[in-house]
């Protein structure tokens, strides 16, 4: 092995980074790269980690979560997110993300004052580190902006250390028509320094500064925190808001070469530190954009399919799952050391430009319509052109599978359980919000208080309340908690629900979604078969070619599909896991 090996491969991310960046001389960057070698306590001969390998199996399921979405008197609201945890899902996930736990001034928790605190209303390290202990924990990076009342942002206005140039700052005569933008907001905000008026770039809101990635002193301040988090059990790292890092007037400013390459810098770094941390980006953009995080099976470990969410809701209201297979289809297979995170709901929205280019227009303007006549928000961006443009649906799911386009039905916990069932089942690892695993409403009066829509699906409950209704067999919490439970438990005893197993698109009219897992032994096979409408559909079993001499189950109901039989009636929103193979 060469001992300088990861030295060397650190040049070769830095240079790529600050090339052409005023005041970075290329003759430093092995200097710069040792510093960051010290940072995250490494050796010069650190071994070199092993490519293409999944860290993760079928048993992997993570619920998403925030610090307080749990509460009860007395105790820390991460003891209570912990004790919920052990008590309901220890035996279905593996582990937990929980939102922002830091002191912030905005946003819940995305505003972030102090990166290395917990916020003291939550906890301390210590519950941080006791839930890492029996999950895993996947921790925000919150690395493209910090709060503008940050210790750090002070620093930039009384230009002092640490935080003099932290900050991305342009002119209001810099070309940024091109910058693409996910708010409404101005761009530039000015501020009064000690070195007189600057404008400081602001992508998100005025209340989040945009970071200045051409200062190494930046990137050193995150590689620091990043050694913290994992000494403190964090083993997942969910890199916010990435793709907008680094910002070049003239340019979209977004998926820019060198912010490719910060995620591959961290990457280097962390596998090298940790060589079972996963690294998972959240761009929320269109999907081919989406989809070039995974680099080389280089970059992150894992990709949010931001797509699914809003295809599939789209299927389960209109009875046509057309556009979700077309983009099933279009979807290349993860390779080895990548995967898919799926969710279908989570702490934001059901975006919108994550459909762009697989929706056609008047398709989204019929499932913003349908989600606002179910009490749904939208919230907004700025277009290309400069108009307003819908950028995401702010609902809770249980409240946003209530009906069709047509109204309110009968079936909203028949199809809410459907979809969980499709994205169980999909290729990738599943996460499932909290507020999903349990079908909490719209919170209005938390939209009221809190001034921004997507507070709507940031509900608190408190625990002896959840405790009760789940416990009540004829309440929804009770129902849905059991259903998504049961189809989890059945789920991580499957080889073929590998997140990496073999995936097929089948094809079986617009009323039924389906697809074929095969395990990556090929042992076991999966037809995952749902009907997404509210009428019967007829299954015809000769469409998905049962072996005659295997013994086809159905997992979710265990009873037999026998290869001779003509057809399967399916009711509205059943969905079917047939198996040769029962396994659990």
């Amino acid at each position: 092995m060469n001992p300088n090996a990861l030295s060397d491969a650190l040049i070769r991310h830095l240079t790529t980074i600050y090339q052409g960046v005023d005041g970075v001389n290329s003759d430093n960057h092995g200097q710069l790269g040792n510093q960051l070698i010290e940072l995250m306590g490494l050796q010069l001969a650190a071994t070199e980690p092993t490519r293409y390998v999944n860290h993760w199996d079928e048993k992997d399921c993570l619920v998403i979560s925030y610090g307080d979405s749990v509460l009860q008197p007395e105790e820390t609201p991460l003891q209570t997110l912990k004790r919920f945890l052990d008590r309901y899902v220890e035996d279905c996930i593996s582990g937990v993300h929980i939102l922002p736990f830091y002191p912030y001034t905005s946003d819940d928790g995305f505003s972030v004052l102090d990166y290395s605190s917990v916020n003291e209303s939550l906890g301390d390290w210590s519950d941080i580190e006791a839930i890492a202990a029996d999950y895993s924990l996947m921790s925000d990076l919150v690395i493209n902006h910090c709060s503008a009342r940050s210790p750090w942002f002070e620093n930039f206005l009384n230009d002092r250390e640490p935080g003099h140039n932290f900050f991305a700052t342009a002119s209001p005569d810099d070309d940024l028509s091109a910058v693409v933008r996910p708010r409404t907001n101005a761009l530039l905000k000015e501020v009064e320094t000690v070195r007189g008026s600057q404008f400081v770039w602001c992508t998100f809101s005025h209340d989040q500064v945009d970071l200045n990635f051409r200062n190494p002193e930046v990137l050193k301040q995150f590689v620091s925190i990043i050694r913290q988090y994992l000494d403190s059990g964090v083993r997942i790292f969910r890199l916010d808001a990435v793709a907008f890092l680094w910002k070049e007037p003239g340019t979209s400013c977004i998926n820019l070469e060198q912010t490719h390459e910060v995620v591959r810098l961290l990457r280097t770094l962390i596998e090298h530190a940790q060589p079972d941390a996963i690294i998972v980006t959240e761009t929320n953009i269109p999907n081919r954009e989406n989809l070039a995080y995974f680099g080389n099976a280089n970059e992150a470990h894992w990709v949010y399919n931001f797509s699914l969410p809003p295809l599939l809701v789209n299927s389960l209201i209109t009875g046509d799952c057309n556009y979700l297979k077309q983009w099933m289809m279009s979807m290349p297979p993860a390779r080895n050391g990548t995967a898919y995170f799926n969710f279908i709901a989570s702490h934001d929205g059901i975006g919108l430009r994550p459909a762009e280019g697989l929706l056609k227009e008047t398709e989204i303007d019929i499932l913003v319509d349908t989600m606002q006549s179910f009490g749904g928000r939208i919230s907004w961006r700025t277009g290309d052109q400069g108009q307003r443009k819908p950028y995401e649906i702010n609902i809770s799911l249980f409240d946003a599978l209530q009906g069709t386009t047509e109204g309110p039905d009968q079936w909203r916990l028949q199809r809410f359980l459907c979809a969980h069932a499709i994205m169980f089942a999909l290729e990738g690892v599943p996460g499932i919000y909290i507020h999903s695993l349990v079908g909490t409403h719209n919170d209005y009066q938390r939209v009221e208080n809190a001034g921004h829509n997507r507070a709507i699906n940031r509900h608190q409950w408190q625990y002896t309340e959840l405790q009760a209704r789940l416990a009540n067999a004829n309440s929804s919490e009770h129902q849905v908690f059991s259903g998504i439970s049961e189809l989890l438990k059945i789920r991580r005893q499957q080889s073929a629900f590998h997140p990496n197993a073999t995936q097929f698109t089948l094809h079986l009219g617009s009323g039924l979604f389906g697809f074929w897992r095969q395990s990556i032994d090929r042992q076991q096979s999966i037809f995952c078969i749902s009907n997404i409408t509210s009428e019967v559909q007829a299954l015809n079993l000769s469409d998905i070619n049962l072996i005659d001499n295997e013994n086809w189950v159905d997992l979710i109901s265990q009873l037999p599909c026998d290869g001779l039989m003509q057809s399967v009636a399916m009711e509205p929103y059943q969905t079917l896991w047939i198996t040769n193979q029962v396994n659990g």
